[in-house]
């Protein structure tokens, strides 16, 4: 199994970030615009639309306030045997430190995974540190 690790700094709070993150059906607008562009709930989960065009439907595992940490799984998707990821915001000096982690089958998705992994990364530090301007 490729298991995957992204950490991130960002020059918001804490709160800022997991407020953000915390709002699940909004990730589109207030975590990762340009790389998410649209996000829909249903039952349990996030139906979510990435800017090459992939749509992935996440269940919402667990939303934990006290650790801010969000898991999800994609399911469904033909691409992947098995999915799952979590993101963490951690204290970081006078902001914080994203770490999103992803666990994936088959081995051979991880160089498409970390890719999406990273491009993600970028796209939230840049929309989180402008929602604090």
């Amino acid at each position: 199994m490729a298991s995957i690790r992204i950490e991130t700094s960002v020059a918001v709070s804490p709160e800022t970030a997991w407020a953000a993150f915390r709002d699940v059906g909004a990730v589109h607008t207030r975590l990762a615009r340009g790389f998410v562009t649209d996000c829909r709930m249903e039952e349990g989960a996030r139906i979510v639309t990435f800017a090459n065009g992939f749509v992935a439907k996440e269940l919402i595992v667990d939303v934990d306030d006290e650790s801010r940490r969000l898991a999800y799984s994609v399911s469904g998707s033909p691409r992947l045997s098995h999915h799952s990821a979590s993101f963490q915001v951690m204290v970081e000096g006078s902001g914080s430190r994203i770490i999103w982690r992803a666990d994936i089958l088959p081995d051979s998705a991880e160089p498409t995974i970390r890719g999406m992994m990273e491009q993600g990364a970028v796209a939230m530090r840049q929309t989180l540190e402008g929602a604090d301007k």
